[in-house]
Formats: C-alpha cells, sequence, structure tokens
C-alpha cells in the first residue's frame, strides 16, 4: 500500500473469498415436508439455506470476533430439481461489496449438474451492537413501562 491508499476494509478485504457447504437431501428438506408443494424434491429454501452457509464460511476467517453477517436479500433461480438422497454443493465467491453490504455469487450443483444459481446480499455488522438494537427494536410497550 502507498502512502495516498486508505487501509482497506474488512469488507473489501474479503472480496474475491470463496465458500462451499454440501447437503444431502432429507425428507424434511423438500417442498411437501415444508408445505410449499405436493413434489418430494429439495424445496428452494433448503437450496437458499445451503447457499447462506457457503457464504458463511467463505467470510468466515476475515471476521473479527466482534463481526458477524447476516442475509439482506437473495435471488434464486431453480434450475434442477433433487430427490431425497442425493447431495448438492453450493459454491460461492464473494464479488462486490456497496455500503457494508457483500454480494455473493453463487452456484449449487449435484455432481456436474447445475441445480441453481442465485446472488445473495449478506450485510457486515458489529455483533454487539446488531443485537443491542434488535433487542431495542423488540421490546413491547409493556416491557417498557416496568
Amino acid at each position: 500500500m502507498n502512502a495516498n491508499e486508505a487501509p482497506a476494509t474488512a469488507g473489501e478485504v474479503m472480496l474475491g473469498a470463496v465458500g462451499m457447504a454440501a447437503l444431502t437431501v432429507r425428507p424434511l428438506d423438500t417442498g411437501i415436508a415444508q408445505g410449499f408443494s405436493d413434489l418430494p424434491v429439495l424445496s428452494t429454501s433448503a437450496t437458499v439455506s445451503v447457499i447462506e452457509s457457503a457464504c458463511s464460511a467463505a467470510i468466515a476467517e476475515f471476521l473479527e470476533n466482534t463481526q458477524s453477517s447476516f442475509t439482506v436479500g437473495v435471488a434464486v433461480q431453480v434450475r434442477g430439481i433433487v430427490s431425497v438422497g442425493g447431495e448438492v454443493r453450493a459454491l460461492v465467491r464473494a464479488a462486490e461489496l456497496e455500503n457494508g453490504v457483500l454480494l455473493f455469487d453463487c452456484e449449487v450443483h449435484q455432481d456436474q449438474r447445475i441445480i441453481a444459481v442465485a446472488q445473495l446480499q449478506r450485510r457486515l455488522v458489529d455483533r454487539v451492537s446488531f443485537m443491542a438494537r434488535s433487542a431495542a427494536e423488540n421490546l413491547r410497550p409493556t416491557d417498557v413501562a416496568s
């Protein structure tokens, strides 16, 4: 870094980070078990969950103990189906950073077959501040009056 460059933020350091997560489809991971459809195949929500796991894995080593992240947006296109017993792998890459939000490019595969593609956004937060704000927002008026 030369003297005129600002130090990289934690989010900038994460750009290019890759992560992977795997899931063997169980009956509870299907649309029928989750009440979304009458098909016993991998549900979209279970697909998003494995993508979220891969995104968390991609940036885990870059986060301080006081930092965390959470999903604020996802756009997913399902391109294939997977039955119970099939294994899927989510592969993700941190592609962009804007206003504290990391954008991940994501693919989910079963062997060589692409099951889904997605873009997922995770906001980087200070863990203590985030939890304090969450607790304050969830106080009921009767809790404050006591």
